[in-house]
């Protein structure tokens, strides 16, 4: 038998949501993958988020995308962040659940694959390293690593540096969070030439306002991207 067998009789492969026994590992099962609420269809093509009405292959923006300037060309998210999808993306944030980046790269390669061109560098959101040390890990770069993998692209996991320490974004309103992200995201000098002239895909772990996702997109610009796309596990919605 081999070892692979034996850890898995030993250890049966868990639902990564509710711990139920699955077939394979690193996935939900069945009544999970059901209740968790995938985007797909019609979508915002700036920022990813579900639109009512059917995809007949127009590029269609969202309410807030119109009204907002996005420093980004096109953006996805592979999940609505309620329910299950809520749940994986605070585990995963928050939680020490390291292991949801493997799955949750796998949905968000299915979704990344229109947002890429040949010269394209994955990119994550940077977090302050007050925040790095106490949590010990970004999450961000988790899935960017993982995404680097299944899509065959090179990272840059420290292309943007977060030098200004701001406070916990969640609760205040889109102004607030805007205002809390000037200048707080800048270039990595060492790493301007991997970026220079490149395509950027900015990956985060949920989109609320746009903010941090901006002022990611503004510093990969100043470090001379020649185009910015975004890819979220999770996006906001409205009514959710």
């Amino acid at each position: 038998m081999r070892l692979q067998s034996v850890i898995r009789a030993i250890y049966p492969a868990q639902c990564v949501a509710c711990d139920a026994q699955t077939e394979a590992e690193f996935g939900l099962c069945g009544p999970c993958w059901r209740n968790t609420l995938f985007i797909g269809g019609l979508v915002c093509d700036t920022c990813g988020t579900p639109l009512p009405g059917e995809d007949q292959g127009e590029v269609i923006k969202c309410d807030d995308c119109m009204t907002i300037a996005r420093p980004w060309d096109r953006g996805r998210a592979a999940l609505v962040y309620t329910g299950i999808g809520r749940r994986l993306v605070l585990r995963l944030k928050h939680g020490d659940r390291t292991d949801l980046a493997r799955p949750a790269s796998l949905w968000m390669a299915r979704i990344a694959h229109p947002l890429l061109r040949d010269d394209t560098v994955l990119v994550p959101v940077p977090l302050h390293w007050v925040r790095l040390a106490r949590r010990r890990y970004n999450q961000a770069a988790l899935l960017v690593n993982g995404l680097g993998r299944v899509l065959e692209r090179p990272v840059c996991a420290d292309a943007l540096l977060r030098p200004k320490k701001t406070k916990p974004l969640e609760g205040h309103n889109r102004d607030a969070r805007f205002a809390a992200l000037a200048d707080a995201i800048v270039p990595n000098p060492r790493r301007v030439p991997i970026i220079k002239g490149k395509s950027v895909l900015l990956i985060d772990d949920v989109m609320t306002s746009g903010a941090t996702l901006a002022a990611s997109a503004e510093a990969v610009k100043a470090a001379g991207a020649a185009n910015v796309s975004i890819v979220t596990l999770a996006r906001v919605v409205k009514d959710a």
